[in-house]
């Protein structure tokens, strides 16, 4: 048995751990874990375990958000048409539910548009352009997407008169776009203090400053205005669901969104719930994952995203249901679809030793779905820990999609080396997609190359994992895992936390499911039940072993029932844990 990454052990803050475990009235384990998200206050600490929305930013904050209310009330006053234009991924279905269900309650006249992934890509384009023309619209509001659209955003203007605003989240390009209004938190004349919201959070920050200025105004005469809390059940979905940092206001959006979810209002998050299973289970972020963003992005991928926009939006849950179950359809299918992708690349790299021994992947294949390559992509990261650009050819022009790991940043390595190959390109730190003729492959793989080498080094990257303190089995007890759960909802940059036990002897071990294990360790009279996801491979190296090991604590609730588990992350064989930085 050999570690599956680098462990890195956090540094112990004792001051800082004892004030916050007096003030706060919890114990040193709860505060050191919090003191290794740098939370180093009480006041900070209280900001985090109980987010509000009374600590959200001023929306103002956000350069040309004053232009872009003013020009949607100059719309809603004029009777002008608005189109919301939006993405086909769960942050850009999530946002463009969002700003169109506001503005119709303004009785303004709005309709939606969301390209279609295969025939159109991503983001602007002219046909659509024309196509809203035709419908008399005078303004866009691009959610989600728009910031890499300048010569569309110039045509929709010069050709037809119509003025664009962009709310978006993706890194700024070269070229502004020259639209009306630009919000996006990357600008760096802004004052915004978040630097990572989702495009839905984007766009909720721009209904805030839309709402109140409204009220100013005395828009709403009988003092009856919307309530913008009904809308956190999908402003947490997309942003969950585009990987963004669960800090500052997203995780204040993802949290209280959680809890709006548990309301089940929404009959469209209500059917979803049932045909993915957990409809008497409550939502966190893992089964929002998991279960319900896999099934939104599925119409994205190989469908057509107005479905589950239709479905978010529904007022009956019976049109609901029918839309919801449509969306399971999809999603099984884009598993097996990415399956078989798969597969096909694994078998590529076992029988290819220069693509089994790259620092990354570039691969290229006039078989695979567009629509589906940046989830195995994201596959290929979490089983090989390096880069992966995949690409879906057809008639010499490849649609590509891209992911990437901690210490590489994808969109500025590829923007700063490969632009002038690329005939489409966007994206952010961890994703990209773009389009690149057939011919300049060749020359995109040596270039990712030797950017990766120069970044990481030589050596093939290996996958960090951080720990937050040691511990013994007998510290790891109900009262610790009740002060545990208020580090919800996790995700990037608030992971779950990883504790470290030592010389923790193995007492039972089965296998569960074919690849998982299920193990019972104890230590100096106590003992914790087990399982270690995708293990199975370990099981004849077990038998009476003695580990270190690394864990996520939690309560495994089972028919009414529950027991302390833990999740392992990673083990050794006791003491020959050297790669420890």
């Amino acid at each position: 048995m050999k570690p599956e990454s680098v462990w890195y052990m956090s540094k112990n803050d004792q001051v800082a751990e004892t004030r916050l475990a007096a003030e706060l009235g919890i114990g040193l384990l709860m505060a050191r874990i919090l003191v290794n998200r740098d939370i180093q206050t009480p006041e900070q600490a209280k900001k985090f375990l109980f987010p509000s929305l009374k600590d959200l930013h001023n929306p103002f904050l956000l350069s040309d958000m004053r232009r872009g209310v003013d020009r949607v009330i100059q719309a809603i006053h004029n009777d002008e048409t608005i189109v919301v234009f939006g993405d086909y991924d769960a942050d850009g279905i999530t946002s463009t539910a969002v700003m169109t269900d506001f503005l119709a309650g303004l009785n303004g006249k709005v309709f939606r548009y969301i390209p279609d992934r295969i025939r159109e890509g991503y983001g602007l384009n002219r046909k659509a352009i024309d196509a809203i023309a035709a419908r008399g619209a005078t303004l866009i509001i691009t959610v989600d997407c728009g910031i890499s659209n300048f010569d569309e955003i110039e045509y929709a203007m010069t050709r037809h008169g119509i003025d664009t605003i962009v709310i978006d989240h993706h890194e700024i390009p070269d070229r502004f776009p020259p639209a009306t209004a630009v919000i996006n938190q990357n600008r760096t004349d802004n004052e915004f203090p978040c630097r990572t919201l989702a495009g839905v959070g984007v766009a909720f920050n721009f209904l805030i400053a839309l709402r109140g200025t409204l009220r100013e105004q005395g828009f709403w005469k009988n003092g009856e205005y919307p309530n913008l809390k009904d809308y956190l059940d999908l402003v947490a979905l997309g942003t969950i669901g585009d990987l963004v940092p669960l800090t500052d206001e997203n995780r204040i959006f993802a949290r209280i969104g959680l809890t709006v979810m548990e309301e089940g209002k929404r009959a469209g998050i209500k059917a979803l719930k049932l045909v993915s299973g957990i409809e008497n289970s409550s939502i966190n972020s893992e089964s929002a994952a998991f279960k319900l963003i896999p099934r939104l992005n599925a119409a994205g991928r190989i469908g057509s995203p107005e479905e589950a926009l239709r479905l978010l939006m529904a007022d009956n849950f019976d049109e609901a249901l029918r839309l919801a179950r449509r969306l399971d359809e999809m999603n099984r299918e884009r598993q097996d679809i990415e399956r078989k992708i798969l597969a096909e690349i694994l078998e590529m790299i076992e029988s290819d030793r220069s693509i089994a021994e790259g620092n990354c992947f570039v691969l290229a294949s006039k078989k695979w779905h567009p629509g589906v390559i940046g989830i195995v992509a994201s596959r290929l990261v979490e089983r090989y820990y390096r880069p992966a650009l995949l690409i879906s050819l057809k008639d010499g022009v490849g649609k590509g999609s891209g992911r990437s790991i901690a210490e590489f940043n994808l969109y500025e390595n590829l923007e700063s080396r490969c632009a002038s190959l690329f005939t489409a390109f966007g994206g952010h730190r961890y994703a990209v997609g773009l389009s690149i003729m057939e011919e300049h492959i060749d020359d995109l793989a040596r270039l990712f190359s030797d950017a990766v080498r120069e970044s990481v080094g030589d050596i093939h990257p290996v996958r960090p994992i951080q720990v937050d303190a040691e511990c013994s089995l007998a510290d790891i007890d109900y009262p610790l895992l009740s002060q545990l759960e208020m580090l919800a909802p996790h995700g990037a940059m608030n992971p779950e936390p990883v504790l470290r036990a030592n010389n923790v002897s193995v007492t039972s071990h089965t296998v569960a499911g074919g690849a998982h294990l299920r193990l019972s360790v104890s230590e100096n009279g106590t003992e914790r039940e087990c399982i270690w996801f995708n293990s199975a491979r370990y099981f004849g190296s077990l038998e009476g072993s003695r580990m270190d090991i690394l864990f996520t604590p939690q309560v495994n609730r089972w028919r009414g029932g529950s027991t302390i588990q833990l999740k392992i992350r990673d083990a050794v064989p006791a003491g020959s844990s050297q790669n420890e930085h």
